[in-house]
Order: structure tokens, then C-alpha cells, then sequence
């Protein structure tokens, strides 16, 4: 459970994300804050020659009290309440689920309609999935997204989007 714990990224996660950021073609580039995303960001933009925006507003769920515990040391009961209903039942001293939807769904509303690679954690993909496709929690953990995987989403105006793109195969 790593949510505000702001940890560095491993040089096997930068590979695999700078491996998987070199065929993507954007204008702007935003990261989290938190500096596993940041450092992917600012290497990404050295290549690119762009220079990334920080917005706290792309964080990863804040676990609480759960915070950079596995799974196995969670009391299993609190943890499946959790799953099933993660704004009714969120982490002791966390944040919920309707916070990190809305969070993520006012730092979209400020994007620019130009073409954006944001850096980001799966907690907030799926809090983004949720506002801009409107996925229930079913269809939010229907599918898996390991570090480095890619999201690519067309936004319409009216910041509805399409998902065009799902890439979550490793990466060298």
C-alpha cells in the first residue's frame, strides 16, 4: 500500500517507464509531486526538451495508517471493507476514494486540450477512469496496471474520453 509514502523510483521503474514513454508523441508533460513520479517526469522531459509541471493533484490515494504496509499486514477484515467500499470504509487516518475522484477529476479539468503525458499512480488513473468514463469500482479493477503501464485516453470536450490505448505488458 504505497500511497503518500514518497519513496524514489527503483532504476528498474525508470527503465521500464522511459522504455515506455520513448514511441509516445505530447506537448505537455505533468507529474505527481511525489518524487517516483517526479523523476520519471524530469527524465522523460531531458529527452524531450520539456520541462514538466508538478500538480499534488495526480498523488496516489493517501493509505493512512496503511501506508507502505503489504497487504499481508492489514487486518484482512478492514482491508476487504476497504476494497468493497473504499469511501464508506477508507484506511484509518486515509483519504477516501470520493476525495482522490474528485482531486483527480479538478487537476483534468485544468489540463490543456493539447496532447499530455501525465505521470502519475494507478490510484489515480483509476480515479481519472472513473470521472472521465464513469466506471464503477467493478470495472475499475477488471483490469491490471502494473508500474509503467499506459493509459492512453482520447478526451472529448465535454471531458468524456475513450480509451484507445492499454499497455501493461513489460517493458526492457
Amino acid at each position: 500500500m504505497l500511497g503518500r509514502t514518497d519513496s524514489p523510483v527503483t532504476a528498474e521503474g525508470m527503465a521500464a517507464c522511459l522504455a515506455r514513454a520513448k514511441s509516445l508523441h505530447f506537448n505537455t508533460l505533468v507529474s505527481s509531486d511525489l518524487m517516483r513520479s517526479q523523476a520519471i517526469a524530469d527524465a522523460i522531459g531531458r529527452e524531450r526538451g520539456l520541462a514538466p509541471t508538478t500538480d499534488a493533484r495526480w498523488r496516489e490515494l493517501d493509505f493512512g495508517d496503511w501506508d507502505g504496509l503489504a497487504a499481508a499486514e492489514i487486518d484482512s477484515a478492514a482491508l476487504q471493507r476497504f476494497w468493497d467500499d473504499p469511501d464508506g470504509a477508507p484506511p484509518p487516518g486515509g483519504e477516501r476514494w470520493s476525495d482522490l475522484v474528485a482531486r483527480t477529476t479538478d487537476a483534468i479539468e485544468d489540463l490543456t486540450p493539447e496532447t499530455s503525458l501525465i505521470v502519475t499512480h494507478g490510484g489515480a488513473i483509476r480515479a481519472a477512469l472513473k470521472s472521465l468514463c464513469g466506471f464503477g469500482l467493478r470495472e475499475l479493477w477488471a483490469f491490471d496496471l502494473p508500474y509503467a503501464a499506459l493509459i492512453t485516453l482520447r478526451i472529448w470536450p465535454d471531458r468524456t474520453a475513450q480509451i484507445v490505448g492499454l499497455q501493461t505488458d513489460p517493458v526492457s
